[in-house]
């Protein structure tokens, strides 16, 4: 039924009256409209998100060490375990708990696993045998024992992405019970050990990383990106703080600029759009510098969602598939991870795929999961496309843990066939979509980090203000 009338009402009411079809249309779109403003139709129920969600969560509740709670970086392939997939997976646990996936007490026994091993992880300026340095984790560990993986950097966003989903879990067990005491009192530990002042480098903006043979790299967090994590979680440390003015010489770096029809704070990949924006609603909230523009960052990143889209519907490369319903390009796999080649184009593997005032990188390949973090943005055409994607290429591409991470359909490969399509799922792009499905569902993720004393204030001593955060 919509409203008091069923559709065949609607139809019998057509023919009988004799009215236009365009007439017809707009009194059926009014009651269906009407329906669901009252709550009678919620159009965030939907089977293909349910069976989206579900799927994509069980990457991370399957595939976790159960002995210290690391989740690989990808599988099947064989792989070390990226503590960013381990942050996301913390989160992701609590979504599995309120749908239902697993029960609270599964949760809280799986997290205080995953905070035990990185609260006594040993640590140090040595080459090996460790975890981490300085309140900060290495990139890559390894799976079983947790230690460094060959000579990757001691990364600071991936370590803010691992606390993100470590004041997740604080927020969210908030039981009397030894195990939820033990996940906050560890999660306070963690987060404060953190030395977000070493790591600024007494430079203006944080450096992306350090290693023990060659010390800080040559690279910092500029320009608009998913680093604004950094920063705000930094700025609240009641230990290792980093100056007030981080912030402002962080903003000074973005690049506003107009991009396929959008006017906003420009970065390629769709990731550098939405990682922070999986654990801070942003929504009504500004600093100094959206302030100027008139616009919060959330805005920003549907704008950035629909110059991305725009730019596949162009398709100045003339790859095959692109459409105004396939689309999307943020980091993932590539063709060239499995030496595909061709005379005429090189094919990336893993790299950061993107569209923005500045940066193009592209060579036809599509990740679901740029369409998929970006669903609370814009879910008008975020879900469109994955629901396309799902129909148009099935299993293929779409199987055991949701979606496979890339596929690429102007691929002619060695044996005459035509397309590739990732063997392998990755848990950092399989994390923005379960997170950001339940976002756009019910704010959950959201609505805890606005409870988490260090997100609140990191944002007020980084100047936000308005909406959400003036009631706290």
């Amino acid at each position: 039924m919509i409203g008091s009338y069923s559709s065949l009402n609607l139809v019998n009411l057509y023919h009988c009256m004799r009215i236009s079809r365009t007439i017809f249309i707009i009194t059926f779109l009014s009651l269906v409209f009407a329906q669901v403003s009252q709550g009678q139709i919620d159009l965030k129920k939907d089977v293909f998100l349910d069976s989206l969600s579900k799927k994509t969560f069980y990457f991370f509740w399957d595939l976790a060490n159960p002995g210290n709670g690391n989740i690989p970086d990808r599988w099947p392939s064989s792989s070390f375990s990226s503590i960013a997939s381990t942050g996301f997976g913390l989160a992701t646990y609590l979504i599995g708990v309120e749908r239902g996936y697993i029960t609270r007490e599964q949760a809280a026994k799986r997290v205080l696993i995953t905070l035990k091993f990185f609260k006594n992880s040993p640590k140090g300026d040595a080459t090996t045998g460790v975890t981490g340095n300085h309140g900060f984790f290495y990139h890559f560990i390894d799976m079983t024992t947790g230690l460094r993986f060959r000579e990757v950097e001691l990364s600071t966003i991936d370590t803010g992405l691992l606390v993100a989903g470590i004041l997740c879990c604080q927020t969210y067990f908030d039981k009397h019970t030894v195990v939820e005491q033990e996940i906050r009192r560890l999660a306070d530990d963690i987060y404060t050990a953190v030395e977000w002042d070493w790591a600024m480098n007494n430079n203006s903006t944080m450096s992306m990383g350090w290693n023990p043979e060659h010390g800080f790299i040559n690279a910092s967090w500029r320009g608009y990106n998913e680093g604004m994590l950094l920063y705000i979680m930094g700025a609240a440390s009641p230990t290792h703080p980093i100056k007030a003015s981080a912030w402002s010489d962080w903003t000074k770096t973005y690049q506003w600029a107009k991009y396929q029809g959008q006017e906003h704070v420009n970065f390629g990949p769709l990731f550098g759009h939405q990682y922070s924006h999986m654990f801070i609603d942003y929504r009504g909230i500004k600093d100094e510098y959206m302030t100027k523009k008139g616009i919060d960052y959330f805005e920003n990143s549907r704008r950035a969602t629909y110059a991305n889209r725009q730019y596949c519907i162009t398709n100045p490369g003339g790859w095959t598939g692109y459409a105004s319903s396939i689309w999307g390009l943020t980091a993932c796999d590539g063709p060239g991870n499995d030496q595909n080649s061709n005379p005429n184009i090189s094919y990336m593997g893993y790299s950061a795929r993107g569209a923005a005032q500045g940066y193009v990188q592209d060579d036809g390949t599509i990740s679901p999961t740029a369409a998929g973090g970006s669903i609370p943005f814009a879910p008008e055409i975020c879900i469109v496309a994955l629901k396309d994607m799902h129909a148009k290429y099935g299993n293929a591409i779409y199987s055991t843990y949701g979606f496979k991470d890339a596929f690429n359909l102007s691929i002619l490969n060695k044996d005459g066939s035509i397309g590739w399509i990732d063997n392998d799922y990755l848990g950092i792009d399989q994390g923005p979509i379960v997170i950001q499905i339940e976002n756009y569902r019910s704010g959950l993720i959201w609505e805890l980090m606005k409870k988490n004393k260090y997100i609140v204030e990191g944002l007020k001593k980084t100047g936000f203000k308005g909406g959400w955060l003036d009631k706290r």
